[in-house]
């Protein structure tokens, strides 16, 4: 009894702690959908419709196609880097998933990670794409081994940068847990989040140094398009379900790349990557956080590009 009342009481301290912190914010309006097109979808920036939303997408290069899907909270300009070394030889298409970034939220809320393989498969289809390489970051590489999964004849090869899957024994980014809490993630929704996108930015990267200004605002400015702060509480608060156990069942060549000062998920997730996914190989960067491919593009596009044109 007295361990019960002493965990309900830390509790609402945590609790009272959180809401001292969103009080301390300013309640803050959307930007518009045009002022957001104007800044951020700029050539070659194109849209297109899939499950009742305008995505937005750029496909740049010619050659074999390479899919890049982004992280929880972020946007295609993650990939920049990567689209500018591989674009001289690869068809590179990377887009803003639903809830993120200019696409914005789902009409039927619908935020599970069998819905977003759905969507992957009408939106590849859309874009007459057939086979394609398919890499992904964070939530972006669950979705993207569980894309493979599910349609491996569709998937030439498979990219994972620390990427979600696996149960997790690291405590999270403050960010996701305010999303998860029922009393708090309705005021997100309306206040004002540019301290929480500079620090979770920040956390992200092994050298926080690196992280600009622009990135900084560009993700601020893109976490208030109308509905993206109520579609983010949506996607944190989606129940986990461990399906690693399909990894076994992967015949794709695959690429395993972890920064090894990722701070969200724990390097340790790439040798488990490694010993599931039957052949695949692991690519570890010193210094590093949890988003490499933006950290430090040259260095993680060199690697990649040597994937996927080897044997």
């Amino acid at each position: 009894m007295h361990r019960w009342v002493t965990r309900a009481v830390t509790g609402l301290l945590v609790v009272f702690g959180l809401l001292s912190v969103l009080v301390a914010w300013e309640w803050k309006g959307d930007i518009s959908l045009e002022t957001l097109k104007a800044r951020w979808a700029g050539p070659p920036s194109r849209f297109v419709d899939v499950d009742g939303m305008s995505v937005h997408y750029r496909d740049e290069g010619k050659g074999p196609a390479i899919v890049l899907l982004h992280g929880t909270g972020a946007s295609l300009h993650t990939w920049d880097s990567w689209a500018a070394a591989l674009s001289p030889s690869h068809r590179v298409v990377r887009l803003d998933l639903p809830a993120f970034g200019l696409t914005g939220p789902r009409p039927d809320g619908d935020y599970r990670l069998d819905t977003y393989v759905e969507f992957l498969e009408r939106f590849a289809a859309k874009l007459g794409l057939g086979s394609f390489a398919l890499a992904g970051n964070s939530f972006g590489g669950a979705l993207a081994w569980r894309f493979a999964v599910a349609h491996p004849s569709e998937v030439t090869r498979l990219v994972l940068i620390d990427a979600g899957g696996y149960p997790r024994k690291t405590k999270r980014l403050l960010v996701f847990r305010l999303g998860q809490l029922p009393i708090v993630a309705p005021l997100m929704a309306h206040l004002d989040p540019r301290l929480l996108v500079e620090r979770t930015t920040r956390q992200a990267y092994g050298d926080p140094t690196r992280v600009t200004p622009e990135q900084i605002e560009r993700g601020y400015e893109l976490v208030l398009r109308p509905g993206n702060r109520e579609a983010f509480g949506a996607v944190t608060s989606v129940p986990f379900e461990d399906r690693t156990a399909l990894l076994r069942t992967l015949r794709v060549p695959t690429l395993v790349m972890w920064g090894d000062k990722d701070a969200l998920i724990p390097v340790s997730d790439a040798q488990r990557f490694a010993a599931d996914v039957p052949g695949a190989r692991v690519r570890i960067y010193e210094t590093l956080g949890h988003i490499p491919m933006e950290e430090d593009g040259a260095r993680t596009a060199g690697d990649v590009r040597e994937f996927l044109e080897g044997p």
